[in-house]
């Protein structure tokens, strides 16, 4: 019985955490809520405005042109989803 509970509950869980995904805005949708000068991309000053971590659009910029493109976003959330085992 025990067993059942607790396959239940782990089902219920990576439901859950499925569907926090699939209701994630896509990252064309974030880039322009975020783009402030509607240069198509969010700049280090655009970020850092908003009270976001430096050091994550560091991670998030993988071509080191200062900016972060829906492109480069939707990688990040990619390789997010993909170490998160899902």
């Amino acid at each position: 019985m025990r067993t059942i509970v607790f396959a239940a509950a782990a089902a219920a869980l990576l439901a859950s955490a499925g569907a926090a995904f699939a209701q994630m805005p896509a990252p064309a949708d974030l880039i322009k809520n975020w783009d402030k000068d509607g240069d198509g991309a969010v700049s280090k000053e655009e970020w850092t405005a908003a009270g976001r971590q430096a050091e994550r659009f560091d991670l998030i910029d993988a071509n080191k042109d200062g900016k972060i493109t829906a492109a480069e976003l939707e990688a990040a959330m990619a390789a997010m989803r993909q170490r998160q085992g899902g």
